[in-house]
């Protein structure tokens, strides 16, 4: 029996890993943007002031989260329909056409407005697929997860998330060593993007060797799986899956990506510093998703979730407040770090709450589709309110609607059960 359970587990880690590694490269293609706009922004844009072209391509990194309900729909249904494996091989193939063209679209000086279009475009594509890998590898990992480490092994789904943005801005850093910043802006950042299509590509093929999920495989004669009628018999679920994710999202989205440029813009830390004051800070941060995640299976999802929405709520206009008024490299660091170790609460279990909210039949797009919608309002928004607010001369404002969100989902967070009892997942078992 020992000698079993342990090639059991192999297999869970081995199919776990398989899945990561495509989350990674999907999550890299989608970070990759936002690590290299600020390069590209004036390739696609006419000229204007920085903060003007950096709205742009905010505005368009928004534009691809509107696909994402979307994504989170159709692969979702596509998961609950036809099995886990397939929608995730799907769902890489379509971000590798994303990023290629990106890589290969000619700049606005070229093409004129073509170029701007084709991004959008690009972007819309890219937001379909990670729509869908969300729900897709959310529902996967914690469906292949053991019983009992459900925790511990769908916090991998940030690790890879994160450390595909690690990779981003791993490149980004070496690019701006080999590199002079003028050639940087003319053509290094398609480099990026070349990379991350060829990346897709091999995962495409990983992904086929993966086992499929045994709760799909248990599911597969239910003709009402994946679809939106069996999915509204869940509203409960539907409505804590928006609740949960509002303030996390928007957290994530500006502890993380956002921050970037607002050391650069508003703190007036030079990029290369910046650069490496992310990558720093995310190391650490991907090092605390396993080991919030294993916590989480000994004391519950919910002290985790409940230590987020407090500490988030009262830290967050202060720390940026501190942030904006430094140019301290590691006073920077320490105050990004801090907001990572906050909102580690949220991403380390998120997955595997959402997962734990449906059945199998429904999974998939149930933990994709109120995320997503979530994510595209909220999450996909952050970035461009901070910036306009910044232009329109309130940039302050911007902290108080972070720590307005965190709050509400506080509120959610005080009401829910906790989800670990009880939970679906178990259901194959």
């Amino acid at each position: 029996m020992a000698v079993l359970a342990d090639a059991r587990e192999r297999r869970v880690v081995a199919n776990i890993a398989k899945g990561s590694i495509g989350n990674l490269i999907e999550w890299y293609d989608w970070y990759a943007y936002t690590a290299f706009s600020v390069y590209f922004a004036a390739t696609f844009f006419p000229n204007g002031d920085q903060t003007a072209q950096w709205l742009n391509t905010a505005a368009v990194f928004a534009v691809g989260f509107l696909m994402r309900p979307i994504g989170g729909w159709l692969l979702g249904r596509f998961a609950d329909r036809f099995g886990r494996r397939t929608a995730l091989t799907l769902s890489v193939t379509l971000m590798a056409f994303g990023s290629l063209l990106i890589a290969l679209t000619p700049g606005y000086g070229t093409i004129g407005v073509s170029a701007p279009v084709l991004l959008v475009l690009a972007r819309l594509l890219q937001g379909l697929s990670v729509g869908g890998e969300y729900a897709t590898s959310a529902t996967y990992l914690s469906e292949m997860a053991s019983t009992g480490r459900r925790g511990f092994y769908s916090s991998f789904q940030y690790v890879t998330l994160t450390a595909g943005q690690l990779v981003a801005l791993a490149l980004q850093i070496v690019l701006q060593n080999l590199l002079t910043t003028a050639q940087m802006e003319s053509w290094g950042w398609r480099i990026a993007f070349l990379v991350g299509a060829t990346g897709a590509i091999i995962v495409m093929y990983l992904r086929r060797t993966m086992d499929e999920s045994p709760s799909f495989e248990a599911e597969k004669t239910n003709a009402a799986r994946g679809t939106l009628k069996a999915l509204m018999r869940h509203p409960r679920s539907c409505l804590l899956v928006v609740g949960l994710t509002l303030g996390g999202t928007v957290a994530f989205y500006t502890y993380t990506t956002y921050l970037q440029k607002f050391m650069v813009n508003t703190s007036h830390i030079p990029k290369s510093t910046v650069a490496w004051i992310n990558f720093l800070a995310l190391v650490v941060f991907v090092i605390l998703q396993p080991i919030a995640g294993a916590l989480s299976d000994r004391i519950g999802r919910r002290p985790l979730l409940l230590g987020f929405g407090v500490l988030g709520t009262l830290v967050t206009v202060p720390l940026l407040t501190l942030l904006a008024g430094t140019r301290e490299p590691v006073l920077a660091f320490l105050l990004m770090l801090g907001a990572l170790i906050v909102v580690t609460g949220y991403t380390s279990i998120n997955a595997v709450v959402k997962a734990e909210l449906f059945p199998a039949r429904v999974r998939a797009l149930g933990v994709g589709l109120p995320y997503a919608l979530t994510v595209a309002i909220f999450g996909g928004t952050a970035e461009y309110i901070a910036l306009w607010l910044k232009q329109a001369g309130h940039e302050s404002l911007f902290y108080y609607y972070v720590a307005g969100c965190v709050l509400v989902s506080l509120v959610v967070y005080f009401v829910m059960t906790e989800t670990s009892h009880d939970s679906p997942l178990e259901d194959r078992d």
